[in-house]
């Protein structure tokens, strides 16, 4: 399958060391957002074609599918673009920064039949993983998920340390990866959803610190901190609270509440949360079928975004 990247960013770094482990696959073209950086990567990982023009790569003999991790303002017009071309798309977190340009992406993946998936990786973390099957077989029911989102940024900086061309946002970008697993996870929306946010960076203008309550119908409750102020250990933290243990995940690592480790080593064929996010979506277009994360099955969790956004004002 021959797969076209967009971004030369951190992430489509992350994207591209990912593909380069899954057999079958083979990424023919990038397409990035300044010259001298997007040859720099093609040269590095011996991509064989790069352009600033994504119509240029979606053009490339070949391409089925495309891997969008570029500026969170571009990501429904170049998701729609793709799919407009005949390309399988796959977008990272989040699809889009608003639920309009979102659901303009579910209703163009429906008129095309093709597979527009979101990027979100929680999904596929063997942590989280391992309780979702706990879950599953009816072991354990979350009670509450109890979640840290931290991070120090004063300036717009990648997760390489190189400036980044757009601003980040908490709740469209990071809360969206807690929204969704949280209802993943208990299989309901949230019927109650609400925020507080802190005070305005006065050149980012965005809050630099936000915290969010969820509950879904049958009485699970999430609560989710987030901060760029915090001058500390950094990154996302889940505590699953439930009525039969307690299980603190970060990233791939797993614990349980009295901080044993647990192995999650065989809980799928690779530890990379993002290589099992792009096997699936390459297995669903191989399979023709849904992914997990498709478009379809995120929109609860942008509307509860937009109903957190909402509430804010």
């Amino acid at each position: 399958m021959k797969v076209c990247v967009a971004g030369q960013g951190a992430f489509g770094i992350k994207h591209i060391e990912a593909i380069q482990k899954i057999s079958g696959t083979e990424i023919v073209t990038l397409a990035g957002g300044s010259p001298e950086s997007t040859a720099e990567v093609a040269k590095k990982f011996s991509i064989p074609h790069w352009s600033t023009r994504l119509e240029e790569c979606l053009a490339q003999p070949g391409v089925e599918a495309a891997i969008l991790a570029t500026p969170t303002q571009m990501h429904a017009s170049q998701g729609i673009q793709c799919m407009r071309a005949g390309k399988h798309v796959q977008i990272e977190i989040p699809v889009a920064d608003n639920l309009r340009d979102t659901e303009e992406l579910a209703r163009v993946q429906k008129e095309t039949g093709l597979i527009c998936m979101g990027g979100h990786t929680r999904r596929f973390n063997p942590s989280h993983q391992w309780v979702r099957k706990k879950i599953l077989a009816g072991e354990i029911r979350i009670q509450q998920m109890d979640v840290q989102t931290y991070f120090f940024r004063r300036t717009n900086m990648n997760a390489l340390g190189k400036p980044r061309s757009w601003t980040d946002h908490l709740l469209w970008h990071h809360a969206c990866h807690t929204v969704d697993l949280f209802q993943y996870q208990t299989g309901e929306a949230a019927s109650v959803a609400r925020a507080v946010q802190g005070p305005m960076h006065p050149e980012l203008k965005i809050a630099m610190d936000m915290s969010i309550q969820m509950k879904v119908p049958s009485g699970a409750i999430c609560t989710l901190s987030l901060s760029f102020n915090n001058d500390g250990p950094l990154g996302t933290f889940f505590r699953y609270i439930c009525d039969n243990g307690t299980y603190i995940a970060r990233y791939d690592e797993l614990v349980d509440g009295k901080n044993n480790p647990i192995d999650v080593s065989k809980v799928d064929v690779s530890m990379n949360g993002i290589e099992l996010q792009d096997r699936e979506f390459f297995a669903a277009i191989r399979e023709r079928r849904e992914p997990n994360g498709g478009i379809q099955q995120i929109l609860p969790a942008m509307r509860t975004l937009d109903t957190l956004e909402k509430s804010l004002l």
